[in-house]
Parts: structure tokens; sequence; C-alpha cells
């Protein structure tokens, strides 16, 4: 008898919220790592139409072993050689939805070795992003002009937001649907409580924001200082506010991810306690 060889993304089911409690153990085993991914099922579950995204389970035997949440960003989450092949599969037969494929650096290299002839070319792939935390108290005084950004100051954010990521990105976030999306949620990070910045005459001298959360973890973004105020030794003490308040109403662990070539940014960080604990690789459309 012809056996059909099964393609391996036979191995990956689109999973739901009975699923929620294996998701969460899987990203719980690097809670660092997997902050982003942990915070949006924490927060919105895992069915399609609350996550605004899928989310894969690769289960080989019906055992989950390994993830994949594909929105926005496609993000592998504890992938196996053999997951990563069935992921990149899976994405194929879809079609690319994703702005990015950004994660652990070993796995998204897999992924985009495997995607790349029909994905690419990418407009940039930043191979090596150190993954940072630290745990404990700044080791330099926090800059007491910091705090949360009030609601009524979005407009005052606003433009250094916009700056922030297009200098970071590449492109503006007002492309597409005016930055609409974007300034919803900048509001929303306001709202939230987990917008920092030194606000002095109207204008934002620094800020960051922290993105993802979970109750082990928190990571920061948007980290920001403003070009004619560069080199003034702002960012160190900004983060170490930031840090101080993170781990005081946030999460106990901080964490962010940084472009190596960003050789000014890591001596902040780690002027503040960062560490590198790992790396992250980003493939940007």
């Amino acid at each position: 008898m012809l056996r059909v060889k099964q393609p391996r993304s036979a191995s990956i089911r689109l999973l739901d919220d009975r699923d929620r409690g294996e998701v969460l153990a899987i990203c719980d085993r690097d809670p660092v790592t997997n902050v982003f991914v942990a915070s949006r099922v924490r927060a919105l579950g895992l069915e399609p139409g609350r996550l605004g995204a899928q989310m894969w389970g690769h289960a080989p035997g019906g055992r989950l072993e390994s993830l994949c949440y594909s929105g926005a960003n496609l993000v592998p989450v504890a992938a196996t050689p053999d997951a990563v092949a069935a992921f990149a599969e899976r994405a194929l037969r879809q079609g690319r939805r994703c702005s990015s494929v950004v994660g652990p650096a070993a796995e998204v290299q897999a992924l985009w070795a495997l995607v790349r002839s029909q994905w690419g070319p990418a407009r940039e792939v930043r191979p090596v992003q150190p993954v940072m935390v630290t745990a404990g108290p700044p080791l330099v005084p926090p800059d007491p002009l910091v705090r949360r950004v009030r609601t009524d100051e979005l407009d005052i954010l606003w433009p250094a937001c916009v700056a922030m990521f297009t200098e970071e990105v590449g492109v503006s976030p007002t492309i597409g649907d005016g930055g609409a999306s974007y300034r919803a949620r900048v509001e929303q990070l306001i709202r939230g409580g987990r917008a920092f910045a030194r606000i002095e005459r109207g204008q934002v001298i620094f800020k960051a924001e922290i993105g993802a959360v979970t109750p082990q973890a928190c990571q920061v973004q948007g980290v920001w200082v403003r070009p004619e105020c560069r080199g003034q030794g702002l960012a160190a003490p900004g983060m170490a506010a930031v840090v101080v308040e993170a781990a005081r109403s946030i999460a106990p662990l901080v964490s962010l991810y940084v472009n190596d070539y960003n050789k000014p940014a890591q001596a902040a960080y780690r002027r503040v306690g960062f560490t590198e604990t790992g790396q992250f690789m980003s493939v940007l459309f």
C-alpha cells in the first residue's frame, strides 16, 4: 500500500482557551523571554478574535511542546527544530500576514531560513538583539523628574513616541491609518500607568513605556532621549527611575531587548544594573 507522507504541519493545531493552562506553563518556563506572548494570553485568552492572532501548538504524540504566536508579529516559543519546521510550513501555506518575525535568535534564524525564499527580501534583519534583565535596585540614582505620564499629557508624549518609533523601526507609525492604532496604544499605556517620562516646558526629554506585563516580569520598550539632550547622561538615571517604579508596582523582573549596534543604550542599561540573559533576532518587513 502506498503511504502518503503527512506534512509536518499535521502536528500543528490551532489552540483555544481550553489550552490556556498548558500555554502559560510553557511560557512561564522562561518568563523573561516569553513575556510578550504570556502577557497577551493572560490578558486576552486564546480565541483568535480576542487575541488578534492565532496561537499554533506543536503537539507530537498529543503533548503540547512548542508554540507560535501568529499575528502582527510571528513569535516562536520554546520551538524545537521539528516545531520550527512545522511552523514554517504552516506559515508558508497561510502566506505572510505579519510585519515581523521576532523571538529567540536561534529559533527565529531557523524559521527565517525556511520561509525566506518566499517571504523575502526582508526590509531589515537584526540578527543579534541582547535580552537584558534586572531584578534588584538600580545601581545609579533614579532621576527624580521621571514620573508616570498623566492622561492629559497624551499630546505631549505623542510626538516623542512617533519620533522613537520612526527612529527604531525605520518607518513612521502614522503610515496607513494616520497613526490612529498606534496613538490608541500609547493612550492605553498612559491610562494603565505604564508610560514614564521627564517632561520640561511641554517637551519630553526622556521617555519609556512598559509594554508586556505578567506577574513574573515586564518588558520596557520605547526608550528615547530627545536628540539635543543625548550625551548628557540622562538615559541611565531615567531608566533607573522606571526600574524602581516598575519593580514596585508592576512586576519583579524588569527586562528589555536592544539592538546589538546600539552600544550607548547597552552601556546605559548596564550602568543601571541590567545583565544579558539571552538574544533575540528580528526580521522586519
